[in-house]
């Protein structure tokens, strides 16, 4: 094989490389996004669960439906997405996070949803386990308790 259909079949190779990339992290980016919109809050106070589900159009799934239980983590997009590393799968934080679970208190449709936090206060750093994808966070699985 001479050199130029070389060079031609390795820019075929990494054009073909990059542009699957791309493709993947065209797929994510929603998914973080929503993550994101949903779990994210670093100045979230127990008291503005309703009118920041409210504000945010969280709902459970693609229905209108409320969520029974939403969790908002206490921390930066940095700090949550340091806990993927650039890897893809379920991870828990290796520190604990300050977080605030909203649960329904009563409605059944947006935009009728009431929420109350439903934690004693104290009882508010926990460790979170999230699912990532290509290190993007995309999934807020479950929160334990950090036990001293």
């Amino acid at each position: 094989m001479d050199l130029s259909r070389r060079v031609g079949l390795v820019s075929l190779l990494v054009l073909s490389t990059v542009l699957f990339a791309e493709a993947q992290s065209a797929n994510v980016m929603p998914r973080y996004q929503n993550f994101l919109n949903q779990h994210v809050y670093g100045n979230m106070a127990e008291s503005w669960c309703t009118s920041e589900i409210r504000s945010r159009k969280i709902t459970d799934g693609n229905s209108n439906n409320c969520k029974d239980v939403n969790t908002f983590i206490r921390a930066t997009v940095e700090q949550v997405k340091a806990v993927c590393g650039k890897a893809t799968g379920y991870y828990t934080s290796g520190q604990p996070f300050s977080v605030v679970t909203c649960k329904l208190k009563s409605g059944e449709r947006r935009p009728d949803c009431v929420y109350t936090d439903r934690r004693k206060k104290g009882d508010r750093s926990r460790y979170i386990r999230i699912a990532c994808d290509q290190g993007w966070p995309v999934h807020y699985d479950e929160d334990y308790i950090v036990v001293d």
